[in-house]
């Protein structure tokens, strides 16, 4: 089998882009191609429209971990218990998800700014449990939710199957007022064919070292090229550490996902007739489910720390647990009724917050979007973009604020503790893959 996302699959490609060579002279520069690169090359282009602005990435721009999430715009997360309403950490919860909020607008914005079809639902999604035991403080969670402006409700038993076809899920909170679905790949390569005219794009472009030249500018070696510019912006995410900076306090994880053909007329009138909708798990490790538009099923319920991409032997491994994760839900889906089957990449911090900095003179970085990056990352762009410009706004006061990505220990304890937390977190949401 090959690794091949179903979302790029159904997007298409953007027309291909030349490879970086011989030696470039820009007045900014964008590492990383994905949702905060090409929206921070929006932004950069709409306030500095005479500025040469070059974007470059290490594969298919528009191909990479942005393309291949599950496609859930996040204004309002799950709440912990120590982020209830009266608790602790309500303050910090607010002030995240207004953080949240402003990103999940920002997406609408840069839909409706450029005409992008993406298969947009504002319709909320569920946070659903097989074991209602993991899904606790209903009441408080409701409440918690309504304080900061999501609509919230709680299903259970039958009222919850007749939402989403399926008797698998015994309780869930549906969650509004902000959520919202799309397709991935389309957003992403939207964006990438709407870039201005002063942005240039070089694609199969990796940029293997950052030099400061003087006080006044960067420069940026590839292969078989190099750029000089004024300033750069890192948006490589998980891959933060290909620019030379390594202390983000922000750590790799790799995901695998798949996408079912579409469900026949039968079996979608069996289950219902259902909307579209997408699933949360409240565990860590739990599984990712969605119902598209063209009525397909993709699952994704596999999380590992690691950097490299799993091997094709390795994928389909991992596609046999997908298996078992749709059988649970869906009992007469096979492994036969996959179309596609892919992995993904994203960067995750010990405390859930990002790494969002002026990390020297001249060069700017965001990572960490803890699994929320379609609309985090669409925020990130502009914001990295403005803080890198000298705007200053409340908004970039606040997400800097929040930016404490956490201590992380070093090689190999990180690892190692890594690694048993994985464990850990699977065997606490073995009822919910």
């Amino acid at each position: 089998m090959e690794n091949v996302c179903g979302w790029i699959a159904q997007a298409g490609s953007s027309p291909v882009h030349d490879r970086l060579s011989g030696t470039q002279k820009a007045d900014w520069l964008i590492i990383g191609a994905g949702i905060t690169g090409l929206c921070a090359a929006h932004s950069l282009a709409e306030m500095h429209p005479q500025a040469r602005i070059v974007i470059v990435d290490r594969q298919r721009a528009a191909q990479g971990a942005s393309a291949r999430n599950s496609g859930f715009v996040v204004a309002h997360e799950h709440p912990t218990t120590d982020e209830l309403l009266g608790n602790q950490g309500f303050a910090g919860y607010e002030v995240d998800t207004a953080i949240s909020r402003a990103a999940s607008n920002e997406v609408r914005q840069r839909i409706a700014r450029h005409g992008i079809e993406c298969d947009f639902r504002d319709a909320g999604y569920f946070f659903a449990v097989n074991d209602p035991a993991k899904l606790t403080h209903v009441e408080a969670k409701l409440q918690t939710l309504d304080a900061v402006g999501a609509s919230a409700r709680f299903l259970e038993g039958e009222q919850l199957k007749q939402k989403l076809g399926t008797g698998h899920y015994q309780a869930a909170i549906w969650c509004g007022n902000g959520n919202a679905l799309l397709q991935p790949a389309k957003y992403v390569k939207g964006l990438l064919d709407a870039l201005p005219p002063n942005v240039s794009l070089y694609e199969n472009t990796d940029i293997t070292a950052l030099e400061r030249l003087g006080t006044a500018r960067v420069r940026a070696r590839a292969v078989e090229g190099v750029i000089e510019a004024n300033k750069v912006l890192v948006c490589l995410n998980a891959f933060i550490t290909r620019s030379g900076i390594e202390n983000s306090g922000t750590f790799p994880m790799e995901l695998s996902a798949s996408l079912t053909r579409p469900l026949t007329e039968q079996e979608f009138q069996a289950m219902g007739n259902v909307e579209p909708w997408g699933v949360l798990s409240t565990r860590p490790l739990g599984a990712t489910v969605r119902l598209t538009p063209d009525r397909r099923v993709m699952i994704r319920n596999t999380a590992e720390y690691r950097a490299r991409d799993l091997s094709n032997s390795d994928l389909l491994i991992r596609r046999k647990h997908h298996v078992l994760g749709l059988q649970r839900r869906f009992p007469w889906l096979t492994e036969q009724d996959i179309d596609y089957s892919w992995t993904g990449h994203l960067s995750a911090s010990r405390s859930g917050q990002a790494y969002f900095a002026k990390v020297e003179e001249g060069v700017f970085a965001v990572a960490g979007c803890n699994g929320s990056g379609v609309a985090r990352g669409t925020l990130w762009g502009r914001l990295l973009a403005e803080l890198a410009a000298g705007t200053r706004s409340p908004l970039l006061a606040s997400v800097m604020q929040r930016a404490q990505p956490g201590w992380l220990p070093p090689k190999p304890f990180l690892d190692i503790g890594a690694m048993l937390r994985m464990r850990v977190e699977a065997v606490r949401a073995r009822t919910e893959i």
